[in-house]
């Protein structure tokens, strides 16, 4: 059928420039890190001792993308969403350095360690920010409608509402639900043209141009069934995906385990406690005195900003619920003035959230300085003494107040099991334009899977929502 064969063109097109642009990428990365590492160790002068080094510059790029390759950094399984790509990135560059101390060891070669320890981490970093650039330029065409997938969802109505609305609500994960396949004998109420039963799921994706079908839980597709259809699908290389019933489970935490012919889904428990866990304190300690350190100047300038702006003190302290139910005082820039409690009553009927929170788009408790403070997410600067005293970290679930711990549903809490960070999922997904249901989903994901690497995305994102100030107010 053209209109199937059309929309997989034009996915494998697009696929393979974006793989192309991080190839070439990754080439210039490697070329810069070891003119980088060149220039610093050696200067601008050759000389018959350096020009073994000006030869392994050039073979930098080389080896780089052969390690990447080699961790699987261009295959489209780990490319475009989630964070199993940077962490591949990150061990691509660990084992290059570990391959070039062993080699040089093995083979007795002199080999300057400041070359090495410029070259190689400088090129592990950039390439992670050139894939961060790539990512985010491929979502923002996807904002568009393009570089997206056409999928054909097959399950029962209320499924395949649900994972509908919840794939339409970001498009940056790139899937574009155009039909479904219902059970014969329901309304097909869906919002969507239905192109059959569970028995016209290729006939289905003939008919949309489809290039994706999803298949959600349900017993009428069991394995015999699933496995007849992955065999039709096949033969016009359709990609299946079979949607697991967990919910917000990271890949990193489920492995398929073959019993006896039958794939089992195991699921490890998230990490919560651990070594990871004191290099994450030993990060958010190290980064808040250096950030605290850097930003002085800044700080300075902006707590004189809000004392000549209104009376009253610079910093603004409220008790927040930290890990295990902890409260703590949690610092920030005032950015109301001082009556601003005593005029909540006044306002509360003007309340935008849907939750348990107040927020105002414009709050006329907010100073002028104060607003600008909130448009940059400046006034979270304080918070960085909170992450130095070990009360909060730089990344993490938001902090709550004691008012809306109280009323947590006894799942919510399980949110209060991380320390609470001065940015995390919630922000670099909307803020105060999320839903409070969406708000605490994201909290609650974060805490299931927590990593190193999703600490990096998140801190990379957080630039980006800065930025573009979405729901800072």
């Amino acid at each position: 059928m053209p209109g199937r064969h059309a929309a997989r063109s034009r996915r494998a097109a697009w696929e393979s420039r974006y793989v192309g642009t991080l190839l070439l990428g990754d080439l210039f990365v490697g070329l810069g890190a070891g003119a980088l590492a060149f220039e610093l160790r050696f200067g601008q002068t050759v000389t018959s001792y350096n020009r073994i080094y000006l030869v392994l510059s050039v073979l930098l790029p080389l080896a780089l993308v052969g390690m990447l390759a080699l961790h699987r950094t261009y295959e489209a399984r780990f490319l475009f969403v989630g964070t199993e790509e940077y962490q591949r990135v990150i061990r691509s560059g660990l084992s290059l350095i570990a391959a070039a101390a062993i080699v040089s060891y093995a083979l007795n070669l002199p080999l300057a360690r400041s070359y090495v320890l410029v070259a190689l981490p400088a090129a592990t970093a950039t390439a992670l920010v050139v894939r961060f650039a790539a990512r985010k330029r491929l979502h923002r065409a996807r904002e568009r409608g393009e570089c997206l997938r056409r999928v054909i969802v097959v399950g029962h109505e209320l499924a395949v509402v649900h994972i509908t609305r919840q794939l339409r609500r970001e498009h940056y994960h790139g899937l574009e639900v155009v039909g479904a396949c219902l059970p014969p004998g329901g309304d097909g109420n869906v919002g969507l043209p239905v192109y059959g039963t569970f028995d016209d799921v290729a006939e289905a994706v003939d008919a949309a141009a489809a290039d994706t079908a999803i298949v959600l839980s349900c017993p009428e597709l069991d394995g015999h069934a699933l496995r007849r259809l992955a065999w039709r699908l096949e033969r016009d290389e359709i990609d299946l995906i079979v949607a697991s019933a967990l919910v917000d489970v990271a890949g990193d935490r489920t492995t398929i385990r073959p019993v006896d012919g039958l794939p089992m889904l195991h699921v490890d428990h998230p990490r919560l406690d651990g070594g990871s866990r004191v290099v994450k304190e030993i990060v958010d300690r190290v980064g808040a005195a250096l950030l605290l350190l850097v930003l002085s100047p800044l700080l300075l300038t902006l707590a004189v900003c809000i004392r000549r702006d209104s009376s009253g003190p610079v910093f603004f302290r409220q008790v927040r619920v930290g890990r295990d139910g902890r409260r703590f005082l949690m610092f920030k820039f005032r950015s109301m003035y001082l009556d601003a409690e005593a005029r909540l009553a006044e306002i509360r009927h003007l309340n935008e959230h849907d939750g348990v929170l107040f927020k105002v788009r414009n709050d006329p408790r907010v100073t002028p300085v104060g607003r600008w403070l909130r448009r940059l997410s400046l006034d979270e600067l304080p918070q960085l003494f909170n992450v130095l005293r070990g009360q909060m970290s730089l990344v993490g679930p938001r902090p709550p107040l004691p008012e809306e711990v109280a009323a947590y549903p006894d799942d919510v809490r399980r949110r209060l099991a991380v320390k609470p960070g001065m940015t995390g999922l919630w922000q670099v997904s909307g803020r105060s334009d999320l839903p409070w249901e969406e708000s605490i989903r994201l909290d609650l994901r974060y805490v299931e899977n927590w990593s190193l690497s999703l600490d990096l995305v998140i801190l990379m994102r957080t630039v980006s929502a800065v930025t573009r100030s979405s729901g800072a107010y």
